[in-house]
């Protein structure tokens, strides 16, 4: 019997674009968690679903007897600050198997901070709103000891009359967070291995470097930690580092912090810890074109970076500055330059259909792209979620869908340029045309000068839809750039 069991809703299976890719990460923010409760001498144990049926856990339930269900989803993982509805299900599962077994429930992650009332009456008792590591082991010292957890930062639960309760400090700080370390004795690495093995002939493991982000992207939801950014020490991630890779048979990192190198000095004594220890490994991380400075990416490659995925998002001065990113394009064709120079692998996540965004803005993301030919892309549409200004820009357009299935959703929820299928078509034809970059093969021309063709007849075709409606709202440009054309214009 255990105090607690720790698990998380993110199931690998239930994501058909994660599948094909076959990139799985332990749950970082869970683990953290895990070790907050050890520290306070709760015994703990984690189901991980990242890689396992959620149905198991009613078995893990029945074996390991805990007295206290958690459900700390991991706000490290992207794919969990998603807010999917699949893993809403997985919840409600989860939620389903305690109450037959008459425990507590207690909950935390970004879709709960934004719909705590949904949560709640759903049938979980307590919800964990902000940086709640610390609460969360106070809350469960309540529980255990049969005290009722009142005044507690940053809980929600429901009061003796059944109102709903929430605290006056809703984005709860922990500061003791820099000092934990994820108890690896949890994870079962075997499981990811053989993943990473076999379908890339490596084996990756995530860590983190710092936690949150202090720039304010207006599009950006940030429900844990708002605006506060937080940094480990440089001496112990380089040795958790060199742990993985010693004890762990760990090949490559991924450091999922939002922005890596946000500190130059902290960067620089990072590349020192590493090579001291000897605990290089290749690694990629998720920074800004603006923090890219030749010192910067100096110390990035001395500390083994071997890849780096900026938020470039548009190739439109006017759309980079609607979001309020903070960059500029003559940066981002800098960081590109330096990074290629360093022999560090450059590449852009972009997103379309952001509000604003006309032919034209998107035309200039492209050219951007084939100017600066980054190694690699990701594309995204633009995904309104609560907290955010851009949500409360399109709130009023938005339907009873407010949430994607999974991350290869993408569906518009609100009123775009253009329509989701015509996003599709564009995203499919530049990822095609990135990758033919590397395979020119006549049939892989042809093949990315048909998508792009397909492209120009669904812009011919909504624009002349939209003008036979009526709707002079929109602001379509005469038709489609060809790629000849947008490659003129690049180098112009």
């Amino acid at each position: 019997m255990v105090d607690v069991l720790l698990t998380h809703s993110y199931h690998l299976n239930f994501d058909p674009k994660q599948v094909r890719k076959m990139q799985p990460y332990r749950p970082l923010g869970t683990l953290f968690a895990a070790s907050t409760l050890r520290e306070h001498g709760c015994s703990v144990t984690l189901f991980d679903t990242m890689l396992c049926s959620p149905d198991e856990l009613a078995r893990v339930l029945d074996e390991q007897c805990p007295k206290i269900l958690v459900i700390y989803e991991d706000d490290f993982n992207f794919l969990t600050k998603m807010c999917l509805s699949r893993m809403r299900e997985v919840v409600w599962k989860f939620v389903d198997m305690a109450k037959q077994r008459s425990l507590p429930v207690i909950i935390h992650g970004s879709d709960a901070s934004d719909h705590p009332d949904l949560f709640l009456n759903r049938g979980i008792d307590y919800l964990l709103l902000g940086e709640a590591e610390t609460t969360l082991a106070d809350l469960c010292d309540a529980i255990l000891m049969g005290k009722t957890p009142d005044n507690l930062p940053g809980l929600v639960q429901r009061n003796d009359q059944g109102e709903i309760v929430r605290p006056k400090q809703t984005l709860l700080s922990n500061p003791s967070w820099s000092h934990l370390s994820p108890p690896n004795d949890l994870i079962d690495f075997s499981q990811y291995r053989e993943a990473w093995i076999t379908a890339h002939d490596y084996f990756s493991v995530n860590m983190v470097a710092s936690r949150g982000c202090p720039y304010r992207c207006n599009w950006c939801a940030k429900p844990i930690s708002g605006d506060k950014f937080q940094l480990r020490s440089a001496t112990d991630v380089a040795e958790e580092m060199r742990l993985l890779k010693s004890s762990a048979g760990v090949q490559h990192i991924w450091f999922s912090d939002d922005v890596f190198a946000l500190s130059h000095q902290w960067t620089q004594e990072f590349a020192h810890e590493v090579t001291a220890r000897h605990a290089a490994l290749p690694f990629k991380i998720q920074s800004r074109a603006n923090l890219m400075t030749t010192q910067v990416v100096g110390w990035l490659k001395e500390a083994g970076c071997v890849e780096v995925w900026m938020g470039v998002e548009s190739g439109s001065q006017k759309i980079l500055d609607a979001m309020d990113k903070g960059i500029t394009i003559s940066q981002i064709e800098e960081a590109r330059e330096r990074l290629k120079s360093a022999g560090i692998r450059a590449c852009y996540f972009l997103q379309f259909g952001y509000p604003g965004e006309h032919l034209t803005e998107l035309q200039q993301t492209i050219a951007l792209v084939r100017k600066t030919r980054p190694d690699d892309i990701g594309i995204s549409f633009s995904y309104p979620l609560p907290g955010t200004v851009f949500y409360e820009r399109v709130q009023a357009q938005l339907g009873s869908k407010r949430n994607w299935v999974a991350s290869d959703d993408l569906c518009i929820l609100f009123q775009a340029e253009y329509s989701t299928d015509f996003y599709y078509a564009v995203r499919e034809a530049l990822h095609a045309e990135v990758d033919s970059w590397t395979d020119d093969t006549p049939e892989v021309v042809y093949r990315v000068q048909c998508l792009w063709d397909e492209v120009q007849k669904l812009e011919t075709s909504e624009r002349q839809k939209n003008h036979q409606s009526g709707d002079n709202t929109r602001r379509y440009s005469t038709g489609f750039v060809h790629t000849e054309q947008l490659t003129r214009t690049a180098e112009a």
